[in-house]
Formats: C-alpha cells, structure tokens, sequence
C-alpha cells in the first residue's frame, strides 16, 4: 500500500466512475473537496486503491486479485502496527472483494451482532443506498410542533452544534461549507436541537447528513429539519441523497418516512482500531 501524493489524485477519478453503488464521500477526497488519502498498489500505474474520508468512511475498489496489496492491507485492517486510533468505516466494489476479505480475514471477520468488541476485529455490517421518492414525499403529513423555528446554518451553528455526525466533520472549513453547502437547523425555545445539511454535494446529488443533540432526540426533530433541507433540494432541481447502516434503525426509518426506499444493500466493515 502506497499512500499517494495529493498532485497525483486525478489518477483516481477515472477509476472511479466505474463504481455504480453511491460514492459522493469518496469523490469529495478524490476530487479535493476535502482533505482525505489514498493508497495505491502502484504509483505510476494503479490497479487497486483505498479511499479514506476525513471522517472515516472508506472505499476499497479496483482490482481485488492483488496478493501483495491484498496482505498489506490485511495488516492495515487489523491494525496490526497501531498506525490508526480509529475504526474506519469500508465499503469495497465490486462484488468480487467480498470473497477476497472473507478469505483475507479468515476468523477475524465477526458479523456485528455477534462481535464482542474485542480488537483485531473485523466488523460485518450492511450498508443501504436509497432511492428518493418525490411522490411519495409529497405525500407525507409533515409535523408540526410548537416552541420550534427553522433557520439556516450559519458560522455559530457551525462551530456550535453538538454530536458525532456534525457539519465540521464533512468539511474542511465553516467558510468551504459556508460557500458551497447548505444546512438547516431545528431551535426549540431558542436551544440549538437538531441540523440536516450537506455531506457531500456533487453535480445535482446533494447527500444529507442529520444530527440531534441527544437530549432533543424522539421529538420528531430530525423529520421536520430534513424537510427543510429536502424542500431545498427540490425547489432547486437538486436530487437529496440517502445512506446509512442498516443496524442504524433510528435512521434507515427516518429515510423511509421522508420519502426514501432502499435500493441496494451492500457488506458493509468495521475496520478495528
């Protein structure tokens, strides 16, 4: 595994045109949206590559029969040399990959329900994309609540919102999202409560990222500001994008009574830290 050198990220934009299932995150590295790395088999002529978001999601794609990549990797998955004090969050495409780390992983591959946390484990969920319906939502009851105002996301929000899926962890800068994102935020009797905003916006796709303090959560406040965020992305011929775990209940509901319907569900690793 090489890690590649910023000036040389456009040798992955082709490459990962090809990958079919949702990538916004991992076209915001490629593309420099966002700080993020890259590891290549290869240098000058790359076959396999691993992009990590800032934030911890990761694409594994390319060419999956690549011993030498393949075993390095292994170590880098199981953390086996401590160079991560995170867990990273992997998907890979194509198919083909999952045999390959099933086979890679061997005993250390855990589904997640039966995973006891221990460390050099590799952790298996499932990931959904969704489809958004405009019909559907459309047809929705929106809730109404008193005690609650709707504002944008401006710089205090920014810097000021609480949670583990918030605007600064998408974003290189309060100023970068600023001037090319958009967000909502959700204030009940003047309390910062809950934010939708964009994650990733590439072309017309605009990936909704959601988070609530924890004490405002089960309010219904994350439905009515994600409303907020879809209705801009409609009277702005954007397309909102949906994805989430699958083990995320709390959110793959939320998708689905905002007007979302899963589309494609795919292996999803826990990288051990």
């Amino acid at each position: 595994m090489i890690l590649l050198d910023r000036k040389e990220f456009y040798k992955i934009i082709e490459p990962l045109k090809l990958v079919s299932m949702n990538n916004l995150f991992a076209r915001s590295v490629v593309e420099q949206k966002i700080s993020g790395k890259i590891f290549v088999d290869n240098i000058d002529n790359p076959k396999t590559y691993y992009v990590v978001h800032p934030y911890g999601m990761t694409l594994l794609f390319g060419d999956w029969i690549n011993l030498e990549f393949n075993n390095e990797f292994r170590d880098y998955a199981l953390n086996t040399n401590h160079i991560r004090d995170k867990y990273e969050w992997m998907q890979v495409f194509p198919n083909e990959w999952n045999d390959t780390l099933s086979n890679l992983f061997g005993n250390a591959l855990v589904k997640s329900e039966n995973n006891t946390k221990e460390a050099g484990i590799i952790e298996l969920n499932t990931r959904v994309n969704f489809r958004f319906m405009h019909e559907k939502y459309s047809k929705m009851k929106k809730r109404k609540l008193s005690n609650i105002e709707i504002v944008r996301t401006d710089e205090k929000i920014f810097d000021n919102m609480l949670g583990s899926v918030v605007p600064k962890y998408f974003w290189d800068s309060k100023e970068d999202f600023l001037k090319n994102g958009i967000g909502f935020s959700l204030l009940y009797d003047s309390q910062l409560a809950s934010t939708a905003y964009t994650a990733y916006f590439h072309d017309d796709k605009l990936e909704i990222g959601i988070e609530t303090v924890e004490k405002f959560r089960k309010m219904g406040f994350a439905e009515i500001v994600c409303c907020a965020l879809i209705d801009y992305c409609i009277e702005n011929e954007y397309e909102p994008v949906w994805s989430c775990r699958l083990e995320n209940i709390g959110s793959y509901n939320l998708a689905q009574k905002l007007g979302f319907e899963p589309v494609l569900k795919t292996p999803y690793y826990r990288l051990s830290n």
